[in-house]
């Protein structure tokens, strides 16, 4: 596919970046409103040999919102529990099986409604298992992948960073409504 001919696309709504469990709080109704959200984390890679880091960020996001949560500054994690563990929610991602086990090193829960995006697109035929490829595949457009490698526990997350995290989130939903309509 020549990708000089593809849209790119990001994500279109209102982001919340929540950097404190007052911000946090602010949103919780909007949060606990929401009953399907494409989900994503973002780590701080680690370079050497040895080096590990926790969970950073966690993307939540549908068409309207996207909910961006500095997990090094937010203490208070019962909300994220009551979604995670909601039945009727429904969370959409790809390759959330270490997302998931990342998260509950932070906190505990037990994940109800989370849908793995690579098992719908195995069960559809797609060629493309990587949340860019899917997009290509089935959108016809692409999303960047430029800020993935960059330092997701930096005193202050960049504008491009923060569309990047908010998109990734919002991508697999948008790509689930595609393929299961």
């Amino acid at each position: 596919m020549d990708q000089s001919t593809l849209n790119f696309l990001s994500f279109p709504g209102k982001i919340h970046l929540i950097n404190t469990d007052q911000e946090l709080e602010s949103v919780a109704g909007a949060l606990l409103e929401v009953k399907e959200f494409g989900f994503d984390t973002e780590t701080r890679p680690a370079f050497k040999k040895g080096e590990v880091y926790q969970v950073a960020l966690l993307q939540l996001a549908n068409d309207a919102d996207a909910f961006i949560v500095r997990l090094n500054r937010v203490r208070n994690f019962e909300i994220f529990k009551t979604i995670f563990e909601n039945a009727e929610v429904l969370k959409v991602g790809v390759a959330i099986h270490d997302d998931l086990k990342q998260l509950q090193k932070r906190f505990q829960f037990t994940p109800k409604n989370f849908i793995e995006l690579q098992s719908v697109a195995k069960a559809r035929g797609l060629q493309n298992m990587g949340l860019k490829g899917m997009t290509e595949e089935v959108l016809n457009a692409t999303i960047t992948k430029g800020p993935k490698t960059t330092n997701w526990e930096a005193a202050e997350l960049t504008a491009r960073q923060v569309l990047y995290a908010a998109t990734d989130a919002w991508i697999g939903l948008k790509l689930y409504k595609k393929l299961t309509p």
